[in-house]
């Protein structure tokens, strides 16, 4: 009994962190509109940065609470997952035709993240230092991000959030401060019975990270994204999966290392496979991190070459999302 409670309080937790983080995010651009902040800020900056708030607070809750694996496990785990399950999805429901020029330039800026964090992580600690730099790299990207949407026709994209009125006012000013205060308790759960689940299956809490955690703080970009597919919206569903990508590698992971005390440290462990034992394996290393490298190669390279990701390379992206879950399954029990 007591075990299910702790599934219980997960899924829990799961719930009020997306239902949290939409309003949040519905607030975040009614209240930039309506104080006069430009579309072109508001769709380049914080609607980015608002949807990722879920995986921010869980990977920051995890350093302040010691389990620094799970803060990188949760941020690199998402790469993984909006790429595997979101964008392999939605190239399978409907082919994804995207523009090359921006496409390309905020796609090999995905990968050169990435590349900047293994870098910086291959000494097994990710540092203050380090994580102000990835920082930084975010701040560049969303200044391409601004000049982006500077060129594209956004005039219209939020005029449904200027209806102003003391009822609206207050009903989105509570939505902010409401749904903001449910990421934290929904990141809380999420960490917390996260720790206990593993503890419960004798696996490594950065496998629960990077599995049912980065599952559930994907959720919102797996929803949004497979209705603008439908939609025949594609390229929203690109554009949101190389954004948030982006801001879990330099948002997340920079600022979890700045608030730890001796940085974000890269675990190390023993993994039995097949009757064998491989001794202080760093995985996030030689496992994740590469398989989040190569799915943002298929995709990028779809893109940049062919202009499209279509089904064929959908189900690429799908089947390796699965066979990366099952390695880790395979090298957990």
């Amino acid at each position: 009994m007591e075990n299910l409670f702790v599934y219980v309080m997960f899924f829990v937790g799961l719930i009020i962190i997306i239902k949290g983080g939409n309003w949040f995010v519905d607030a975040a651009v009614w209240i930039a509109i309506t104080t006069g902040v430009p579309n072109i800020l508001v769709g380049a900056t914080i609607v980015s940065l608002a949807t990722t708030l879920p995986e921010f607070f869980v990977s920051t809750i995890a350093v302040v609470e010691g389990y620094s694996e799970m803060a990188i496990g949760n941020a690199i785990g998402s790469t993984i997952c909006n790429i595997g399950l979101v964008l392999g999805l939605c190239a399978f429901i409907s082919p994804i035709q995207v523009r090359r020029k921006f496409f390309s330039i905020k796609g090999f800026m995905m990968i050169f993240s990435l590349l900047c964090f293994y870098y910086f992580a291959n000494d097994k600690v990710l540092t203050k230092i380090e994580g102000f730099m990835l920082i930084l790299f975010l701040i560049i990207y969303i200044i391409i991000n601004v000049f982006e949407f500077n060129n594209a026709d956004t005039s219209n994209s939020f005029k449904k959030h200027h209806n102003i009125g003391c009822y609206n006012i207050f009903i989105n000013i509570a939505k902010f401060v409401v749904g903001a205060f449910a990421v934290i308790i929904g990141a809380k759960l999420l960490v917390d019975n996260g720790v206990r689940i593993a503890n419960i299956l004798h696996i490594p809490k950065q496998v629960v990270s990077l599995t049912l955690i980065a599952l559930g703080t994907s959720l919102p970009e797996l929803v949004t994204s497979i209705t603008a597919t439908i939609k025949g919206h594609q390229g929203i569903s690109v554009g949101n999966i190389i954004g948030a990508n982006v801001l879990n590698i330099t948002m997340v992971l920079g600022a979890s290392s700045i608030i730890s005390n001796k940085g974000l440290m890269i675990s190390i462990r023993n993994i039995e496979i097949f009757n064998k034992t491989l001794v202080n394996v760093p995985q996030t290393l030689i496992l994740d991190i590469p398989m989040s490298f190569l799915l943002m190669c298929i995709l990028v390279l779809c893109g940049t070459f062919r202009r499209k990701v279509d089904r064929k390379h959908g189900l690429l992206i799908f089947v390796l999302y699965i066979a990366y879950i099952a390695i880790l399954g395979l090298i957990s029990f």
